[in-house]
């Protein structure tokens, strides 16, 4: 996920009404997905399912790839975004939480987001790759708000020195080579999380 700094387009602000339609799309594609598959979906099929005009669905999203990754980015932006705190990250020698173990919090919590919905996670895989103006648009955001995050998590419980900024962009390339591993079916995602927790180690050492 890229997070160099570009000028975004500003984003319209929606009145009540057309928030509550966006989140009746979302909801509805997801509900959609799981009835027919990516293969099947479409945005048509998504604007019947919750009642609404095909040229509305479309007026809030240009195609099936960008609705999904509008759903995904939903998911993730409505993460706890609270300093993780779990056995993932003790150092039982020092009592402490690791910055390896902070690290491999947020990119769990990031890669595990749908790992629970087949469907959801094998479509988010695909439309987040495709070459769409409203999907890198998502694809910024995305990689800007994993890159706030691990920050976040690397300057430590007590605010210490931040990681170098090399081992952040790196524990982002993990992330989405792994997220890449599971789509394609190389990695099951009950060994996603241990596979992160040892490239985290390696990346960050002894940091605390």
């Amino acid at each position: 996920m890229s997070t160099t700094p570009v000028q975004e387009l500003p984003r319209r602000r929606l009145s009540t009404k057309r928030s509550l339609t966006v989140d009746r799309l979302t909801d509805a594609a997801v509900d959609e997905l799981h009835a027919t598959g990516y293969s099947g979906l479409t945005v048509r099929a998504v604007a019947a399912r919750c009642g609404v005009a095909p040229a509305t669905a479309y007026n809030y999203f240009s195609s099936k790839e960008h609705l999904i990754a509008e759903v995904f980015w939903r998911r993730i932006s409505a993460q706890d975004e609270a300093a993780p705190q779990g056995p993932a990250g003790l150092d039982t020698a020092a009592g402490l939480y690791t910055a390896a173990g902070r690290a491999t919090e947020v990119l769990a919590n990031f890669a595990l987001v749908v790992s629970n919905e087949t469907e959801l996670a094998a479509a988010c895989t695909v439309a987040l790759l495709v070459d769409n103006p409203e999907v890198h648009e998502l694809r910024l955001k995305i990689g800007r708000l994993l890159h706030t995050r691990l920050v976040a998590a690397l300057a430590g419980p007590d605010d210490g020195a931040a990681a170098p900024p090399a081992a952040v962009r790196t524990l982002e390339f993990v992330v989405s080579g792994a997220l890449i591993e599971v789509g394609t079916g190389h990695l099951p995602y009950d060994q996603l999380r241990n596979q992160l927790a040892e490239a985290t180690s390696v990346i960050l050492g002894d940091l605390q």
